[in-house]
Parts: C-alpha cells; structure tokens; sequence
C-alpha cells in the first residue's frame, strides 16, 4: 500500500515536470519567434530607410542637374532641392521608427510631385528659349544680311550722287576775251592796242544741261594783267581752305538751255602784254584763256 502510495506520488511530480517543461519550451518557441519577428522588422525598417535616402539622392542629383542648366527657375529650384537635402539629413538621424519612416516616406511622395511639376515647366522653358535663341540669331542674321546691303546701297548711292553731281554740272564753252574801243555812237571795235582799249570784253556760252538745277547761277571773273595784278573790283573770297581773288561777278538766269554770256570790264590805259582771263564756279576754275594787247 505504501509502494502503491509512492509510485503515485511519484508519477505526480514527473507529470508536473513534463508540464513545467513543456511550458518552459512553449516560451522559450514565443521568445524565439518574437525576436525573429523584430529582427525582420527591424531589417524592413532598413530596407525602407535605405530606399527612402536612396529616392532622396536621386531627386537632389535631378534637381542639381536642373539647376546647373541655369534657366530662369533657378531660385525654385534650389529651393525645393534645399528641402530635399532636409529631409535627407532627419532621415539620417532616424531611429528606424516605421511610424516615422511612413511619414518620410509621404514627404518623399509629395517632394517627388513637386519635382515632376517644376522638371516639366523647366523643360518647356529651356524649349521657349531656344527658340528664342534661334529667333535671335535669325534676327541677327537678317540684321546683318541687311546693313550689308545698306552699306552696298549706301555706295551705289555715293556713286550715283557723284554721277549727278558731275553731270549736274554746267559746261562753259566758247570762251573768248579781248579788247575793244568805244566809239562815240556806242559802236564797240575790237583793238590790240593797248592804249586804244577802253573796255575788255569776254564772252562764253554755258551749255544746256537738263540734269543740272535751273536758277541764277553766279561766276567768278578773273582777269590778270601782264604785271601779275588783278583787274577790277579786286574783292577776295573764300571757299573753304580756297580764297579767291576775283574782278566781277557774272550772275546768269539758266533755264537748263544754252545761254550766250557778253560781259565788259572797263579801264583806263591798259597795260602793254599778255592778260589771263579766268571763270570760276566758286571755287572751282572752270574755264580759261588768255590774249594780248600790243
């Protein structure tokens, strides 16, 4: 009886270690998978954090090649590149909180809208402005192509100003000088002598000319004695770096057809010798002879 009384006891206490064992394996199985669970959790986390700084790199290389292009959205640029490099630097710092990496992982989102927002509107601008590039450049080009031909207009215009000029000009033709004696009645007989001379005559015809402006057009009349001196009023013009000493001035109404010119110049005993006889248009000699009195 008492045997029977010890086994009994004795299968008590192994049936209370099986069952002390067996709850010691069942928590040592929960302790297990527990920290197997937070080790996966804890590698998620990582993965997570590495993607999230890794997308962060990958916007900020994006935003600095944009700015680098130097367009106009540069300041926005920068600006939206300065909080991603933010959020890169409290991603960094993080504790691996999967709360918190949700939370970055929002912001990315939304900084990653925001960067396909301004990468378009940055594209277009660098095509608005290339195009304008190329308007400018054509405007240049045309720009060029057109003061070339003004410059070549300019000197076909030069030259067809000196054409016009030239052929403007009037044409003294027929020039003849020498001395006559008045007579009593007004008649006017030539002479060579020189102390019968009382007026010297000089005669010329100006050409027609239909290019030439009509109106009164004035010449300079010099004639020089045999001792150098000048004839006449002996009045002194300039004309620019020109001067001018002249005997008369015969003014002429020219209607673009020939005109015959008479003018006399009156004196008292004439010198002896060779007289030289000159027409100036302004400053220009544009006829000349000579005769002489004996």
């Amino acid at each position: 009886m008492e045997n029977q009384n010890n086994n009994s006891k004795l299968k008590a206490i192994i049936l209370v270690l099986s069952l002390l064992l067996l709850a010691s394996l069942g928590y040592m199985f929960k302790m297990s998978s527990d920290a197997k669970q937070v080790e996966t959790e804890l590698s998620s986390v990582s993965v997570e954090k590495e993607n999230a700084l890794s997308e962060l790199a990958q916007l900020k290389t994006t935003y600095d090649a944009a700015i680098a292009e130097n367009t106009s959205m540069s300041e926005e640029l920068i600006a939206e590149r300065d909080k991603v490099v933010k959020l890169m630097e409290e991603v960094k710092k993080s504790k691996g909180d999967a709360a918190m990496l949700s939370k970055y992982k929002k912001q990315i989102g939304e900084l990653q809208n925001k960067m396909n927002t301004l990468m378009k509107e940055n594209e277009e601008l660098k095509m608005q402005n290339q195009q304008l590039t190329s308007e400018i450049d054509s405007t240049k080009t045309i720009l060029v192509e057109a003061k070339e031909y003004n410059q070549v207009l300019d000197g076909q215009n030069e030259e067809l100003s000196k054409t016009v000029e030239k052929a403007s000009k009037l044409s003294i033709l027929n020039l003849k000088t020498g001395a006559y004696k008045v007579k009593s009645s007004g008649k006017e007989v030539e002479t060579e002598r020189a102390r019968r001379a009382d007026i010297l005559k000089i005669n010329f015809t100006i050409a027609e000319n239909r290019v030439a402006k009509s109106g009164d057009k004035s010449y300079y009349i010099q004639i020089i004695d045999s001792k150098n001196n000048v004839l006449g009023e002996k009045k002194l013009i300039e004309f620019g770096d020109k001067s001018l000493t002249y005997s008369f001035i015969s003014t002429v109404q020219y209607e673009n057809s020939t005109v015959n010119v008479s003018e006399n110049l009156p004196g008292e005993a004439f010198e002896k010798g060779t007289y030289f006889v000159n027409i100036f248009d302004k400053g220009e000699l544009v006829g000349k002879t000579s005769f002489t009195l004996k």
